[in-house]
């Protein structure tokens, strides 16, 4: 692993730095939203901006890593550990891979337990509908899709504006928001429209 080179790429969707780890239910959050995503790995001993740091107490942050992991994480996840040089700077790489027991959930300074996923390179909130989507996604059934005059309706206004919120979709067809969501999850499983989840927003375009 040349972790010069993924430094240089810098934190994404899959790489996230951290100097040290100082706080559980912060770390779970960024391992809980790889492993909802695609995986991902943490490098730890190296700043936001780039620059290796090193690790001071490789046991301490194991110790933290591990603690999130079991005890902020629902299910909990399995880190993988590598302890890689750096002139003669340890930085310990932690390797989470995807889940296949979506969705994880992390627990909050509130006290409770949040959907989180990766988003460029931050940790966001899942919305309603991509816990739905993960959910249905880790289990093995099918979704029979019946083309009612909602779809229909939706996939014609897609054709035409490329891009709809939940909000838009509810207030198009005078629907209720679960029955609107209700929708969007089983076309996006389906792989008949897409998820598009920003800072800001949450749309749905056609495939």
């Amino acid at each position: 692993m040349n972790i010069k080179k993924l430094i240089f790429e810098g934190e994404g969707v899959s790489l996230d730095f951290k100097k040290t780890i100082s706080s559980c239910e912060k770390i779970a959050r960024t391992m809980v939203s790889f492993a909802n995503n695609k995986g991902g790995r943490l490098l730890i001993g190296v700043a936001d901006d780039g620059a290796i740091k090193g690790v001071k107490s490789e046991d301490e942050e194991r110790y933290m890593i591990t603690r999130a992991c079991h005890f902020f994480s629902r299910p909990a996840l399995e880190p993988e550990f590598e302890e890689i040089y750096v002139d003669d700077k340890l930085v310990l790489v932690v390797n989470i891979p995807e889940s296949t027991l979506k969705p994880h959930y992390a627990l909050a300074e509130d006290g409770k337990w949040w959907v989180y996923v990766r988003v460029q390179d931050k940790s966001v909130l899942a919305s309603k509908i991509v816990v739905d989507v993960l959910k249905h996604s880790s289990s093995d059934k099918g979704v029979l899709i019946e083309y009612s005059d909602n779809e229909k309706s939706l996939l014609a206004y897609l054709e035409k504006s490329n891009r709809i919120t939940v909000k838009e979709f509810c207030q198009l067809l005078n629907l209720t928001r679960k029955r609107a969501q209700r929708i969007l999850v089983d076309l996006i499983l389906s792989g008949i429209i897409r998820i598009h989840t920003t800072e800001k927003e949450e749309y749905y375009t056609a495939i």
